[in-house]
């Protein structure tokens, strides 16, 4: 292949002259810190998309412009494990030069132009339910991203931003074999709760893999296997109870996530279940909690210092103007008395 064929990187330049602005307005809109007229914004950021534009993250440092700032996007911060993958994040992190923060995900554009104006070096997202629009507006401002993959996205990402796979759909499935194992076919797994009616669909990974084992190992498996749809966890309490009492058939139940499986535990022995003896209970994240309950809840664990690692020798090779790529990570089974 001769050289002229070889596609150059677009610039700055290019951008300006597709959009039909000045190279300040394309400045301007992609480090938002300037009020741009709708219209043009638009143009820009379609410029951007259509050349595939991505500023040099090594000329941004020569000029000084590191912040020394990584933010990390998850939807709900109160949750142990975003806080325990930060503090692994952090201890290698800190030695290179930055400093970490949490923020809850919102779907909101201001939400996205406040991240983007603060011009972090790096944001990590962990969501479920940040809308995939708000994803690409970030990715398209040029900020290295790195997504925890929990969900699915569309090609328009692909190539553009990194992906780290911790793990969470065949540890989802690997929870369905072990209750399987243990002779279990009533299985149900627990969803998560929502006050904005943020539920789980098949590009959850989670979901996902609950629903393709269970159709997979021949399994019973209809919307009755799925306990979703509720605002918070006393209505999921309370809904469980009530399925439980009116004779749903159970002897499995797997939890999105540890608290879920735990208030599933109390829901089951409040209606007269014997844990494991009549239902086997899985959790997800193995938690502290897990340990503390009674019986011990089994858990899956995702390995958070390799989901550490991995984020951060992403960033550095994307800061380095290297291409994102993929990296894969286990998940493992923590047995307790559960099952």
């Amino acid at each position: 292949m001769s050289s002229s064929t070889l596609r150059k990187p677009a610039t700055r330049k290019d951008v300006a002259r597709l959009a039909g602005v000045s190279e300040t307005i394309v400045s301007y809109v992609l480090n938002n810190n300037r009020y741009v007229a709708q219209d043009k914004r638009e143009r820009v950021l379609q410029a951007v998309k259509q050349l595939q534009y991505r500023p040099n993250n090594i000329a941004r440092a020569l000029r000084g412009k590191r912040s020394g700032h990584i933010l990390f996007i998850a939807d709900n911060i109160a949750d142990e494990h975003f806080g325990r993958i930060i503090r692994e994040m952090e201890q290698l992190a800190y030695d290179r030069g930055y400093l970490i923060s949490l923020t809850a995900s919102r779907n909101d554009p201001d939400f996205v132009s406040q991240i983007i104006s603060r011009q972090v070096d790096g944001i990590v997202i962990s969501s479920v339910s940040l809308e995939e629009r708000y994803v690409l507006e970030l990715v398209d401002s040029g900020v290295p991203v790195v997504l925890l993959m929990n969900r699915e996205y569309s090609d328009e990402i692909d190539g553009r931003a990194g992906r780290v796979y911790t793990g969470i759909q065949r540890g989802m499935e690997d929870a369905v074999r072990l209750l399987q194992e243990r002779g279990r076919r009533s299985i149900v797994y627990i969803d998560r709760v929502s006050r904005r009616g943020h539920f789980s669909s098949m590009d959850d990974m989670r979901y996902s893999g609950f629903c393709n084992e269970m159709q997979r190992s021949g399994l019973p498996f209809s919307a009755e296997n799925i306990m979703t749809g509720y605002p918070n966890e006393e209505a999921l309490f309370e809904g469980l109870c009530s399925r439980l009492r009116l004779g749903m058939r159970i002897d499995g139940l797997v939890g999105r996530n540890d608290n879920l499986a735990c208030l599933s535990l109390a829901a089951l022995h409040q209606c007269g279940f014997s844990v494991p003896k009549d239902v086997s209970v899985i959790g997800f994240n193995n938690s502290r909690i897990a340990a503390c309950t009674q019986p011990g809840l089994t858990s899956v664990e995702i390995n958070r210092p390799e989901v550490a690692r991995a984020i951060l020798a992403m960033l550095d090779r994307m800061f380095a103007g290297q291409a994102p790529g993929k990296i894969r990570i286990d998940t493992r089974i923590i047995h307790r008395g559960s099952v």
